[in-house]
């Protein structure tokens, strides 16, 4: 007779049970978060339903919530609690694997001064380079990074059209030279471009497009943006040029700002019909610098909503600055798939409106109760932080949000 094998003690067996529980716990939490979130995003404007999270996570799931926590949750996040376990578990274990190949005159090269409308893809490609998330090992990698940097081959003054055969000359030399591609035709991959340079660069490539993950600054529905796939990148022109704004409200004494060129549609309505009206702050024109120094930035100081229409493209800088200065952004688009939508709760901090509300704007912002809009203020102050660019990095700030999103999405990709 085999003699039977010595039965392992009750403590290991179940230590071993209870932490495949946790495990799969957190593996159910992360795929039910993001399929909801992601299918929640495909509609406009942002409206969700709260849920909660499961009470059934382990104490040993709950250990590493604590060891990764935010401080003051509050209802800026849909679900403070899923975004602090999925948090935690992305920076534990989220590999990425850079391409290494490439003109480094062209790809993958930072600019000397990480400053203007380019800004946060300048900032994206430092801090991928230098941060824990970075693998050689390309075994190791969730996601592969393709650093194609649209706005080097603009600096040297390439056109739209040399630069698409470059991208798309590019992607195949890595597709031929490399398996990694091939395992999920790209669904693994992705880049980071911002403004409408890197839309018009890749849109010729058409495998590029559809498959890889495309972090943006102009996530526009008419350019292709797939929200469940793609990732809206915030764009921030930093440095800002005066210190933060926030828990200040009683300084804010205009109803409403906004001044810009009229290069959409949108705009020149704003302009039309509220540019002369005695509450609403509308320039048909950029501040003229000479009329004082840093006058456009002061007045989102002492205003309580901040005017956000769309431009060429539906994106703005107005949004990362009047968050930045602690001015209520109001967002005046039809579509727009707003940057981290599936983690903050964009309502709680922001008004966001139709086009058309553009002929009843004073009447609506009026109408807001002034406790409602000490709210909207100070909840705005409490994601100012994940709308900011460091170097190097630090804890939930716009990279880790990034980084975030691309987690969230790596959890789809089966192969």
């Amino acid at each position: 007779m085999t003699p039977a094998k010595p039965s392992q003690p009750p403590s290991s067996t179940a230590a071993i049970c209870s932490l495949q529980g946790s495990l799969l716990t957190l593996a159910i939490l992360t795929l039910v978060s993001f399929t909801y979130l992601s299918l929640k995003s495909l509609h406009f404007p942002l409206q969700y339903t709260p849920y909660t999270t499961p009470h059934t996570l382990s104490a040993s799931v709950s250990q590493v919530v604590s060891a990764h926590d935010l401080g003051n949750f509050s209802d800026i996040y849909h679900s403070p609690e899923t975004f602090r376990i999925i948090y935690a578990e992305m920076e534990k274990n989220f590999k990425v694997y850079i391409y290494p190949d490439g003109d480094p005159n062209t790809y993958y090269q930072t600019p000397r001064k990480l400053t203007g409308k380019y800004a946060s893809e300048g900032y994206f490609f430092q801090n991928i380079r230098e941060s824990r998330f970075r693998t050689e090992d390309p075994d190791q990698a969730h996601l592969f990074f393709i650093p194609i940097s649209c706005h080097k081959m603009r600096g040297k003054g390439t056109s739209y059209e040399n630069m698409t055969i470059i991208v798309q000359n590019y992607v195949e030399s890595l597709i031929t030279k490399y398996p990694y591609w091939n395992r999920t035709l790209g669904a693994d991959h992705f880049f980071v471009t911002c403004h409408d340079v890197g839309v018009r660069a890749t849109e010729g490539v058409p495998l590029l497009v559809k498959n890889s993950i495309r972090v943006v600054c102009s996530p526009s529905y008419d350019v292709g943006f797939i929200p469940h796939k793609d990732v809206a990148l915030p764009q921030v022109l930093q440095p800002f040029a005066l210190p933060a704004g926030g828990n200040d409200v009683e300084n804010r004494t205009t109803l409403g700002f906004w001044a810009g060129h009229r290069n959409s549609k949108i705009r020149v309505i704003l302009a039309r019909v509220w540019e002369n009206d005695t509450e609403l702050d509308i320039s048909n024109n950029r501040i003229n610098r000479a009329t004082g120094p840093l006058l456009y930035q002061k007045k989102f100081y002492r205003t309580k909503f901040c005017i956000c229409p769309g431009g060429s493209q539906v994106n703005s800088a107005r949004i990362t600055d009047s968050i930045h200065y602690g001015c209520t952004p109001v967002i005046l688009s039809n579509y727009y798939d707003l940057p981290f939508n599936d983690i903050l709760n964009w309502r709680k901090f922001s008004v966001i409106l139709k086009e058309n509300d553009v002929y009843q704007l004073k009447q609506i912002l009026k109408d807001i109760p002034n406790a409602e809009f000490v709210g909207l203020h100070n909840n705005l102050v409490k994601v100012q932080k994940h709308f900011q660019w460091n170097s190097p990095p630090i804890k939930y700030d716009a990279f880790h949000m990034v980084m975030y999103d691309l987690w969230l999405r790596h959890h789809v990709i089966k192969y």
